[in-house]
């Protein structure tokens, strides 16, 4: 029972690191300087703890499930106790979609709702939030918004444990594997989004797959009932989302070429399916954007292109990145090694090295937003934990068979500094940028205020969109974000702010009014994303202020709400 001390020991460090823990002021550095010290003991404590317990191989898988679990508490369950209001604007902006069933009743199109039909050509995970709020009998999903990512993180073990227990019997390598992907998750896909859902389902597919379409040869009487099993699993990954059906589709595609799960079943079943959501519902958004999916295909140096506007500026923002950087890095290079030093274990698991092989080839198809290279990460991490986990623990024993002889000493002791490493390293890589991705209650209070009462078919400017609700109302609302306009335009925008921007906002039709919102979240995204200097955003906000086409309707310590006057703008132009 010894392994209940670490345990112990790094969950109550935990706990009182977050008592003490206050984030009414986040430097450039979020998480990471805010925190207090005995947070970086407990995670220390608990990474150590979790070594020493792992590495007895006839160790119950309850211990190694309980390590992963603290980890994960330490690691997604901190940001919801610390922070009064839920992260990420783009986490605010699904429950706008989910506030937008719920008020509609329904699906709209895009000559409706513009670029946002999107999320109602794939509504599978909204609607299923939806329908949780309203059994619940709350108004949001706010709550649920900040302990999706602990939520969302605690389901996906389950199939990742499946995965890894098809290829070896060997505990220390299976919770080993495990304990990477947890601290190599750091892309951020367990926020609230149909990708978190969907990576969970898109796992207990392959589970599925691997577990129990063994090939054509073995098929059995129960395969009519696991295939009503797969494809229920099926139909909420195409209905929620893009890109994790094409994923899907290529990797049963690759399994079906193998020996041992020469299935077509899977892999038909899966496109099946996402051709008859993308030849009906989805159809619109294809037909639009086709041809610039098309342009993509090949285009590798833009496909990996992050774009303008998001280059980190800072000491906080490039540590984060770096720091991010070296974690990915640090995993992939010891799954190489893992299957390469491992080759009993590369031949037992060779469909899951396929299935690592797969993800890379996304980049040469599309840019996806200039995200793809962070998705391709991510779903690469299942099969990359794995082997690498193999790096860290000696050859004997990784394959079926009989338990394996006890860790010996050095591979005790030599891998723990790089367990050490990569645990405190999610930390930066996950909540380095906390002071761009955290909106305080005073300006979710302001931003709310204001689309609760702006009359419909109003303009809601901002300098971005890194602000609470920056689509709240969107079906009435209509939003823009000027440091999103092409670098001419900004630099004009620039030269004369007021002027400008009253000049791009004025054609409102009543009942509508034209307002400009800046906030201390639009700030911290231009400032650390390189797209204004501090200086600059002080110049724009100075100009608004002193501005005759401007007057101010609202303020708080977070922000400050602005009106459009649209007769000061009309009499400058008459008398031009």
């Amino acid at each position: 029972m010894w392994p209940v001390g670490p345990l112990a020991v790094a969950l109550t460090l935990w706990a009182y690191a977050v008592r003490t823990t206050h984030v009414t002021e986040l430097d450039d550095f979020g998480l990471v300087s805010a925190v207090h010290p005995a947070y970086w003991a407990g995670l220390a404590v608990l990474a150590a703890g979790f070594w020493f317990t792992v590495r007895r191989p006839d160790r119950a898988d309850a211990w190694g499930l309980a390590y992963v679990l603290g980890l994960l508490v330490m690691q997604r369950a901190t940001q919801a106790l610390v922070y009064p209001t839920p992260l990420h604007a783009w986490a605010w902006k699904h429950d706008a979609v989910v506030g937008h069933l719920l008020t509609d009743g329904g699906l709209r199109t895009g000559a409706e709702l513009g670029d946002m039909a999107v999320y109602d050509q794939w509504p599978g995970f909204f609607a299923a939030q939806a329908a949780v709020v309203r059994l619940a009998g709350v108004e949001n999903t706010l709550t649920l918004m900040s302990w999706w990512p602990l939520l969302s993180s605690v389901l996906v073990l389950a199939p990742l444990v499946l995965i890894h227990r098809t290829f070896t019997q060997d505990r220390r390598l299976i919770w080993t594997g495990v304990w990477l992907f947890c601290v190599g998750n750091w892309v951020g896909q367990d926020y609230f989004s149909p990708q978190s859902l969907a990576l969970t389902l898109h796992l207990a597919v392959l589970a599925l797959v691997l577990r129990r379409f063994p090939g054509a040869e073995h098929r059995g009487s129960r395969q009519a009932v696991w295939t009503t099993v797969l494809v229920t699993l099926m139909v909420p990954v195409v209905l929620s989302h893009q890109l994790t059906p094409v994923v899907l589709i290529v990797s049963l595609g690759v399994l079906a070429l193998t020996r041992r799960h020469r299935d077509g079943v899977p892999f038909l079943a899966a496109v099946a399916l996402f051709a008859a959501w993308n030849l009906t519902a989805s159809l619109p958004f294809l037909s639009a954007a086709l041809p610039e999916m098309l342009a993509s295909v090949g285009d590798i140096g833009a496909n990996v292109e992050t774009g303008y506007g998001t280059t980190p500026t800072g000491a906080g923002a490039v540590t984060a990145s770096w720091a991010a950087r070296a974690l990915s890095a640090t995993v992939v290079a010891l799954a190489v090694l893992g299957a390469l030093r491992r080759p009993e274990l590369r031949r037992q698991a060779r469909p899951l090295l396929l299935l690592t092989g797969v993800p890379p080839l996304l980049i040469a198809a599309n840019g996806y937003g200039s995200e793809m290279i962070f998705r391709v990460l991510m779903f690469m991490l299942p099969g990359a934990a794995f082997f690498a986990a193999a790096a860290l623990l000696p050859r004997s024993g990784g394959t079926r068979g009989a338990v394996p002889p006890p860790t010996p000493a050095r591979w005790l002791w030599l891998p723990l500094p790089v367990v050490l490493a990569v645990t405190l390293a999610f930390v930066p890589s996950y909540a380095g940028k906390d002071r761009l991705s955290y909106f305080p209650p005073a300006e979710a209070a302001l931003v709310g205020d204001l689309v609760e009462s702006a009359p419909d078919g109003s303009l809601v400017a901002a300098a971005n969109r890194n602000y609470p609700q920056a689509y709240g109302d969107y079906w009435r609302l209509d939003h823009y974000w000027f440091l999103e306009e092409d670098p001419a335009k900004v630099e004009r925008i620039l030269s004369r702010p007021a002027r400008t921007l009253a000049l791009d906002m004025k054609d409102v039709a009543e009942p509508g009014r034209a307002y400009l919102l800046f906030t201390e979240g639009q700030r911290a995204d231009a400032e650390m994303n390189g797209r204004l200097t501090g200086a600059e955003w002080r110049r724009v906000e100075k100009s608004v202020a002193t501005s005759a086409y401007f007057r101010r309707v609202a303020h708080n310590r977070a922000g400050t709400v602005y009106e459009l006057d649209v007769r000061a703008v009309a009499v400058e132009e008459d008398a031009r």
